[in-house]
C-alpha cells in the first residue's frame, strides 16, 4: 500500500467532521453569540441580531407555506432596505435561489429575467412598483408578488394580495431550517448586463459565497463588529457578498436607500459609520461636496471598484481621512476577487505616488486560488513588466458555477481549468495587475455595466441613422460614459439631443448616451467598425 493509502482507510467524511459550507451558518452563530448587539438600521427601524435572524426564518417560513423550496427562484427589485437584506437568508434557507435584480433596468429587460429564471415570487419595493407593473404584463407564468411596505416612501402602488409584514406575520421564527445537501447547490442568480443583448445569469453557489464572505473580511482587515453603510447596491454581485460578510462579523448594516452625499455623511456622523463600499463615482461625489457636510471626526474605511478611481480623487478621499481599498472583480467572481494589497513600505510615499499605487488592481483574494495576465490563445502567461497586455484569467471556489441555461456562453467562458475575465491588462513585477482595456466593449458607468452592443441596437432603430458605433469616453464623474458615433442616412436629420431622448424613450436612462458624434465611421477593409479609433477620439473628447 502507498504512503497516501493509509490516510483512506476509515477516515470517510461524516456527520461528526464535516458540513456543507453555507453563509447561513454565520447569521445562525451571530444570533446565538451576540443576540442583543445591533444588525441592521434603516431611519427609526433598529434591529437586533436575535431579531434579524427571527424575521429572516418567519421569511423563509412563510416562503416553505406558500411551495417555495429547493431550487425554485425569488426575485427581489429594491433599493437598500432591511428586506433586502433578509432575503440574503431566508430565501435559501429554504433551499431556492435568491435573484436580486438590477434597480436600473427598465421593463423588458426586467421581465426577461422573470421569465429566463422562472422566478416564482416577485417582491416589490413600492419606489419601482411602476417598473415592475409593466415587466408583470410581459411575464410568460404566474408568480406570487409581495409587496414591501415602506412609510418612508411616499408613492407606489399595491401589486400583489400579500405584502411584506403579513407574510411574516404567518411565518415561524423558530422555523428549523437546514443547510444545503451540497455546498454546490445555488444560493443566488445575478444577471450580467450583457453584451449581445439579453443579460446572462451568473450562478453563486454556497461554497463560493461563504468564503468570499470571508476573503472580504480578512482581505481588508475588518474588524468585530464594524459599522457598514449600504452605498453599494445589495442587488450588485449580492453587494459583494457583504450581506453574508456583515453577518459573520456581528457587525452593523446601515441601510440606505438614496446614495447622496446628504445622508452618508449623516450616517458617517450619527451612525458612526466605519466602512461603505462604492463606485468610483460616489468617491468623487463625496471629495467634492460641501466641506460643511463632512463633519465626522473618526476614521473611515472605503472599498471601490469599477472603472479605475482618478488618482486626485483617491488623495482627496484619503486628504479627509477616508482610507481607499482598490478592488476588482467582476459579477462571475462573486465581486471583489483581486484587491490592491496595500503594504507598509509604501507608506511613507508621497500622497502623489501612494494613489498611483492603488489605481492597480491588485493580487488575487485570499479565496481565488488563481490569478494570471496570459495570452488568450495559448494561456501562456505576459512577461511582468507592466508593459504587455494579456487577457486576465481567474482560478478557484469563488468563480461562479456558469451561466443558467446557456451552455455555449459557460464553456466559452471557462478554458483549460481557467474563467477568462474578457479583461485586457498587464503584470507589473511586483505581481499586482492593472486593467487597460475590455475586450468586450463593456462601459462601466457609474459602477454598473452597460454594453455597447446593447446602445447601438437602439441607435439603428432611429429612423435617421445609418450606422452607429458606442465606446467608452472618460467621465470624472461616472467612471466612463457612453459616447455615440453616429453616420446618418443621407436625407437623415438628428441632432445630439434628439439621438439621447431617443436612447432614453427605448432603454434604461443610465444606458443611454451621453455624447452624440456625427460623421463618417472609420472601417477595415472588410466594413468593420474600427472601434479602437473611436476610442482615441473619445478619449480626446476628454
Amino acid at each position: 500500500m502507498t504512503a497516501s493509502g493509509i490516510y483512506t482507510r476509515h477516515l470517510d467524511k461524516n456527520a461528526a467532521n464535516y458540513a456543507p459550507l453555507s453563509p447561513l451558518s454565520f447569521i445562525e452563530r451571530t444570533a446565538q453569540v451576540y443576540p442583543n448587539y445591533p444588525s441592521v438600521v434603516y431611519g427609526d427601524r433598529r434591529y437586533c441580531w436575535g431579531e434579524t435572524y427571527a424575521r429572516c426564518r418567519r421569511l423563509a417560513s412563510a416562503l416553505s407555506s406558500h411551495g417555495i423550496g429547493s431550487g425554485d427562484t425569488v426575485s427581489i427589485i429594491a433599493a437598500n432596505i432591511p428586506e433586502l437584506y433578509e432575503a440574503h437568508f431566508g430565501v435559501p434557507m429554504v433551499g431556492a435561489v435568491l435573484n436580486a435584480i438590477n434597480t436600473r433596468l427598465d421593463a423588458p429587460i426586467i421581465a426577461f429575467i422573470l421569465n429566463h429564471a422562472e422566478s416564482k415570487v416577485l417582491l416589490v419595493d413600492p419606489e419601482f412598483s411602476g417598473v415592475a407593473k409593466e415587466a408583470l404584463k410581459q411575464v410568460d407564468h404566474d408568480l406570487l408578488v409581495i409587496d414591501i411596505d415602506d412609510p418612508s416612501f411616499e408613492g407606489g402602488e399595491k401589486l400583489g394580495d400579500l405584502t411584506y409584514d403579513a407574510l411574516l406575520e404567518d411565518g415561524d421564527p423558530n422555523f428549523a431550517w437546514s443547510l444545503p445537501a451540497d455546498e454546490w447547490d445555488a444560493i443566488t442568480l445575478n444577471y450580467t448586463s450583457g453584451t449581445t443583448g439579453n443579460p446572462k445569469g451568473v450562478v453563486y453557489h454556497h461554497r463560493g459565497a461563504t468564503l468570499n464572505a470571508q476573503s472580504d473580511l480578512l482581505d481588508w482587515n475588518m474588524p468585530k463588529h464594524a459599522v457598514y453603510l449600504w452605498t453599494l447596491p445589495m442587488f450588485h454581485c449580492n453587494g459583494w457578498c457583504f450581506p453574508w460578510a456583515m453577518a459573520a462579523n456581528a457587525g452593523v448594516s446601515v441601510c440606505l436607500r438614496a446614495v447622496r452625499a446628504e445622508p452618508i455623511y449623516a450616517a458617517f456622523r450619527d451612525e458612526k459609520v466605519t466602512h461603505f463600499c462604492g463606485a468610483p463615482i460616489v468617491l468623487n461625489m463625496l471629495a467634492n461636496a460641501p466641506d460643511d457636510l463632512k463633519d465626522f471626526d473618526h476614521e473611515i474605511k472605503v472599498m471601490t471598484a469599477g472603472a479605475p478611481p482618478p488618482a486626485a480623487v483617491i488623495e482627496k478621499m484619503e486628504a479627509m481621512g477616508i482610507e481607499v481599498t482598490h478592488v476588482y472583480g467582476l459579477t462571475e467572481t462573486y465581486g471583489p476577487s483581486v484587491v490592491c494589497a496595500w503594504k507598509n513600505e509604501w507608506n511613507d510615499r508621497v500622497a502623489e505616488d501612494r494613489a498611483a499605487l492603488k489605481v492597480r488592481q491588485g493580487v488575487r483574494y485570499t479565496a481565488l486560488s488563481g490569478l494570471m495576465v496570459a495570452n488568450p490563445e495559448t494561456l501562456e502567461p505576459v512577461p511582468a513588466d507592466g508593459e504587455t497586455m494579456g487577457e486576465i484569467f481567474m482560478q478557484g471556489n469563488v468563480v461562479m458555477k456558469g451561466y443558467l441555461k446557456n451552455a455555449d456562453a459557460t464553456d466559452t467562458a471557462f478554458k483549460g481549468g481557467w474563467f477568462a475575465s474578457g479583461d485586457l491588462g498587464v503584470m507589473h513585477p511586483d505581481g499586482y495587475i492593472a486593467l487597460k482595456d475590455r475586450s468586450k466593449d463593456i462601459i462601466i458607468s457609474g459602477g454598473e455595466n452597460i454594453s455597447s452592443v446593447e446602445v447601438e441596437d437602439i441607435l439603428y432603430k432611429h429612423p435617421a441613422v445609418m450606422e452607429a458605433a458606442v465606446v467608452a469616453r472618460p467621465d470624472e464623474k461616472w467612471g466612463e460614459t457612453p459616447c455615440a458615433f453616429v453616420e446618418l442616412k443621407p436625407d437623415g436629420q438628428a441632432t445630439e439631443t434628439e439621438i439621447i431622448a431617443f436612447c432614453r424613450d427605448n432603454m434604461a436612462h443610465f444606458k443611454a448616451p451621453k455624447t452624440v458624434v456625427f460623421g463618417a465611421l472609420p472601417k477595415t477593409s472588410t466594413g468593420k467598425i474600427q472601434k479602437f479609433k473611436l476610442r482615441d477620439r473619445a478619449r480626446e473628447l476628454s
